[in-house]
């Protein structure tokens, strides 16, 4: 299954170890499942390590390696705006672009949604428990 994991799911999988966010990863690393990412993704993560977490280059540069080996990119043709959240709906334009069956997320607003475009939607204790 083609997933798309939001960048906090992301954020707590590189950073609590142990925790779901590091469990979810943890099917991808063991190919049950495969990740689709994006630039925009990608940027956003790094961004947030580095400024929450305190990351310096070489451990950002390890990161961007390690996510760009394990994962799929891919590059989204189409802008969305259906969350008011902007990069919310980075999340959605690369699960479209990536034709992902699900999108894995804690942000209430984006599982209130459900499913867009066919993708569902769901909280990575149900990611966990399929």
């Amino acid at each position: 299954m083609k997933v798309v994991f939001d960048t906090n799911v992301l954020v707590s999988a590189l950073t609590l170890p142990g925790g779901r966010g590091d469990a979810a990863l943890r099917k991808i690393v063991d190919g049950e499942d495969l990740l689709a990412l994006s630039k925009p993704i990608l940027d956003e993560l790094l961004g947030t390590l580095g400024r929450k977490f305190a990351h310096d280059r070489e451990a950002l540069a390890r990161v961007a390696v390690f996510l760009s080996e394990l994962g799929e990119f891919v590059e989204p043709t189409v802008t969305l705006a259906v969350l008011a959240d902007e990069p919310d709906n980075r999340v959605l334009e690369c699960a479209v672009a990536a034709s992902a069956q699900v999108i894995v997320t804690g942000d209430k607003a984006m599982l209130s949604e459900g499913e867009h475009d066919g993708i569902r939607i769901i909280s990575i204790r149900e990611y966990l428990e399929r």
